[in-house]
């Protein structure tokens, strides 16, 4: 599955995207997986309330289930104007 990261989550992890394996089964367990690869990752997943996180381009909930799913983008929240 692919992993995308925007905004300062991406200046956090210094990736914009990566191509993982999990065995998680939600957002959650997902989120969960990847703080507890490296420093930087737990970092930018340290205060999930302040992200959004989209499955297959689709606003989701993070626990909301992956399985089958293609992409997982997290993302702050959006402010327009």
């Amino acid at each position: 599955m692919d992993v995308l990261y925007f905004a300062w989550v991406r200046e956090r992890i210094g990736l914009p995207k990566e191509r993982i394996e999990t065995r998680a089964r939600t957002v959650a367990e997902l989120v969960e997986e990847l703080r507890a690869k490296e420093e930087r990752y737990a970092a930018a997943f340290a205060d999930v309330s302040a992200l959004r996180v989209a499955i297959d381009q689709e606003l989701a909930e993070f626990d909301a289930p992956i399985e089958g799913a293609r992409e997982v983008a997290f993302f702050p929240p959006m402010t327009g104007g």
